[in-house]
C-alpha cells in the first residue's frame, strides 16, 4: 500500500514538474504571439497625419516663398527608439515614444546647412511601465540625462526641392548625445514637402555600448546591444 501510494505521488511530482516546464515555455509565446499587441509600425512619411493630403493652392503659394530660411519643430513631431528583446526565448521588438521633441532647421538653396534636435527622454512611453521604468532609471538614468540631442556637422543636399507632397532622400551627418556620450553618426533621411513646410523621417543606429549603456539583461529579459532611434519631425517657418 505505501509503496504505491509512493508511486503516485513520483508520477504526481514528474507530471507537474512537466506541467510547470510546458507553462514556462507556452506561457511567454502565447501571450507574446495571441495576446500582446503587435509593435507600432516604424515611423514613416507614408503613414504620417495628413501624408495623403497636398492642397494645390496652398502649395501654389509655399512654392512661391521657396523653402529657403528658418524652420522650427512643430506639434505633431516624435521620435523614440526600436529594439530587439528576447522575453522568456521569444524575440519581440520593443518600442518606445514621445511627442516632446523640440528643434530647429536652417536651409540654403536646395540644402539643410545647419540644425539640431532634442528628445525629452523622461516623457518616452512604451507598452509596458515596467520597461519604462528600467528606461527611465537603470538604463538610461533619465534624472542625470534627460536628453537626447542630434546636430548636424555638414550640409544635408537633397539636390532639388520637391513639389508638394513629393519625397526626396538625403544623407545626414552629425554628432548624437545620448547618455552624456557624444558619437559621430551617418544615416538616410527622407524629407517630404507639405502645403505650409516639411516632414523629416529616419533612423539612427546605435550601438548601446558606445553610450555607455548596458543592454539589461534580467529576469527573463535581454536585449539586444544594438537598436536604432527613430523619429518624424514636422517643421514650419520660424
Amino acid at each position: 500500500m505505501a509503496g504505491s501510494i509512493r508511486k503516485h505521488w513520483k508520477r504526481w511530482l514528474v507530471a507537474g514538474a512537466a506541467t510547470i516546464a510546458v507553462l514556462a515555455t507556452a506561457g511567454p509565446y502565447i501571450y507574446i504571439n495571441y495576446v500582446q499587441d503587435e509593435p507600432p509600425a516604424a515611423l514613416s512619411l507614408d503613414n504620417a497625419p495628413g501624408s495623403d493630403s497636398s492642397d494645390s493652392s496652398s502649395g501654389e503659394q509655399t512654392g512661391q516663398k521657396g523653402v529657403e530660411g528658418a524652420w522650427r519643430v512643430a506639434s505633431g513631431s516624435q521620435a523614440g527608439y526600436r529594439v530587439d528583446e528576447v522575453l522568456f526565448g521569444q524575440n519581440v521588438t520593443a518600442v518606445g515614444r514621445t511627442e516632446k521633441v523640440t528643434g530647429e532647421l536652417k536651409i540654403e538653396g536646395d540644402r539643410a546647412v545647419s540644425g539640431s534636435f532634442t528628445v525629452d527622454l523622461t516623457s518616452v512611453k512604451s507598452d509596458s511601465d515596467q520597461r519604462d521604468g528600467q528606461f527611465r532609471g537603470q538604463v538610461m538614468n533619465t534624472e542625470q540625462y534627460p536628453e537626447a540631442t542630434f546636430e548636424l556637422t555638414a550640409p544635408v543636399d537633397f539636390g532639388s526641392t520637391p513639389e508638394v507632397g513629393k519625397q526626396v532622400s538625403a544623407k545626414a551627418t552629425g554628432e548624437l548625445t545620448v547618455h552624456g556620450e557624444t558619437n559621430s553618426v551617418s544615416f538616410e533621411l527622407d524629407a517630404q514637402r507639405t502645403a505650409d513646410g516639411f516632414r523629416v523621417n529616419g533612423s539612427i543606429p546605435v550601438t548601446f555600448a558606445d553610450y555607455g549603456v548596458e543592454a539589461p539583461d534580467f529576469g527573463g529579459i535581454a536585449v539586444e546591444d544594438e537598436g536604432v532611434i527613430e523619429f518624424l519631425l514636422t517643421f514650419d517657418r520660424a
